[in-house]
């Protein structure tokens, strides 16, 4: 758990438009003991951030503090605050501050992490990218590499060999990703070497590492896991760079044809008179769509799978329904029919509201502000836990309980009086996450084709999984064994 615990003022229920007596400082919060100079540093690995805030959330209330150093930072679980900062972008606050210098210093400062008016050019282009109306038109290529994780997953079933399911799962968004985004098929789920992504995902724990780092001593010496960063960086700007040079040249043979991915879409923005977006901003955006793309989506899935192993009979009533659904067929066969899985997108959400990949959104407050009584100096850091909330019973009836029917039919987890706005997986406000369709529709492929062929099993004690967090929040390792079933 933790050191002890400084109390400072009694915990009491807030809201963001509550109206109190008297303002409350940073410093009236309560906070866990710190030491001088390092504050609660010493208390902290990064790697288990999110479970260390969770952890002092369950002691000190919905709103607390604790100091990096000097710097105190303000920890909330509250969901109206964590609203009102959120919707009151990109005016109140932006994303913390350090991610934007890292992200710069990759060569990927995209949608995600991009701040003042260069944000809603990119966010707009990469909205109509993704737009739901968009996604049938990307449906076949979805169903065919759907096909191929199938095939592979059948293969470790006839062999009777454990499945690295999250490997299976990364490759299937990546391929996903890439063909949505550059029309090409790099058939990581069939090649011998998955090398764009290994690179890939080499990125995201070092990006998580610097941003939260105390110092940024990779800018004066270099150890061997930032030269394997450059290294990484380096095959990745390669791959983009190649794929760039293809879409010009198709581009060139046929400049009346409307563009056929989202890369020529950036392209050819990126060309128009006065667009204000530069070759960097394409390369930034396209690799920003790769690493959300990969990481985000394989997480949930891979979450959703551990907890589905331990669950034989909801594994049945999954199966009966892609049954209802697919009839003979072994992956869904029409986007129309991907309507009717709103039992396998139930278990998608549930997994997220358990096992959210996104417990943690950064965010620091541009000028000084107040919420919920609370005075926030400009520059403060505002650290929301997106998981206790949807833990809570007063949002969610029941909420320890894994029940997917709870979302169908109601994508927002409107029934039965739940809280929707509790569920934060996709954030909130102006900057809500932009795939959260695409997101959606590759996991009601996945579960729908494991549930419809297969039956899942630890292979290893579960505990073995544990919580990782390297910016999104995913296992540590999962093996699966997959049994065919007709």
């Amino acid at each position: 758990m933790t050191d002890s615990v400084t109390q400072t003022v009694p915990e009491r229920t807030i809201t963001a438009h509550s109206r109190t007596t008297a303002k409350q400082r940073l410093e009236d919060l309560p906070a866990p003991r710190g030491l001088p100079l390092l504050g609660n540093l010493h208390q902290l690995d990064p790697k288990q951030l999110h479970a260390q805030l969770e952890a002092w959330g369950q002691e000190l209330g919905s709103s607390f503090t604790f100091k990096l150093g000097p710097k105190r930072i303000l920890v909330t679980s509250n969901v109206e605050i964590a609203l009102s900062a959120l919707k009151n972008r990109p005016g109140h606050f932006r994303r913390l501050s350090t991610i934007e210098p890292v992200t710069k210093e990759m060569g990927m400062n995209g949608v995600f992490s991009v701040e003042g008016e260069a944000w809603r050019p990119q966010r707009d282009l990469v909205m109509r990218a993704l737009a739901p109306q968009q996604l049938e038109s990307f449906f076949p290529t979805l169903q065919f590499i759907s096909e191929r994780l199938l095939r592979r997953w059948q293969r470790s079933a006839n062999a009777g060999t454990d499945t690295d399911v999250l490997q299976d799962l990364t490759r299937f968004t990546v391929d996903a990703t890439a063909t949505l985004v550059f029309g090409k098929d790099v058939n990581t789920l069939e090649a011998g070497e998955d090398a764009i992504q290994r690179h890939l995902g080499a990125i995201f724990p070092i990006l998580s590492y610097r941003v939260n780092a105390p110092l940024p001593y990779w800018r004066y010496f270099k150890l061997p896991k930032d030269y394997q960063l450059d290294r990484s960086l380096k095959a990745v700007r390669g791959f983009v760079e190649e794929m760039i040079a293809h879409a010009r040249e198709r581009m060139r043979r046929a400049p009346a044809e409307k563009p056929h991915n989202l890369l020529e879409a950036m392209l050819a923005l990126r060309d128009e008179p006065n667009s204000g977006f530069s070759d960097d901003d394409v390369y930034a955006n396209i690799c920003t769509l790769l690493l959300a793309g990969e990481d985000t989506t394989a997480h949930s899935l891979a979450w959703a799978m551990h907890i589905l192993a331990g669950k034989p009979e909801l594994q049945s009533q999954l199966h009966r329904a892609a049954r209802n659904v697919l009839g003979d067929a072994r992956v869904p066969m029409r986007f129309a029919d991907t309507a009717k899985l709103g039992l396998f997108e139930g278990v998608a959400f549930e997994a997220m509201r358990m096992r959210t990949v996104a417990p943690l959104i950064f965010l620091e407050a541009n000028k000084t502000t107040e919420l919920a009584g609370i005075e926030i100096p400009a520059g403060t850091a505002v650290f929301v836990l997106t998981r206790p909330a949807s833990l809570d019973d007063n949002n969610y009836r029941d909420a320890k309980a894994f029940t997917p029917e709870r979302w169908v039919g109601h994508r927002d987890g409107t029934r039965e009086g739940h809280n929707t706005k509790a569920f934060l997986h996709f954030g909130a406000g102006p900057r809500f996450c932009p795939g959260r369709y695409l997101a959606s529709l590759e996991m009601k492929m996945v579960l729908a084709t494991l549930s419809r062929n297969f039956s899942v099993d630890y292979a290893e004690d579960p505990e073995t999984t544990q919580e990782v967090f390297a910016f999104a929040m995913m296992p540590s390792r999962l093996r699966l064994r997959l049994s065919a079933i007709a």
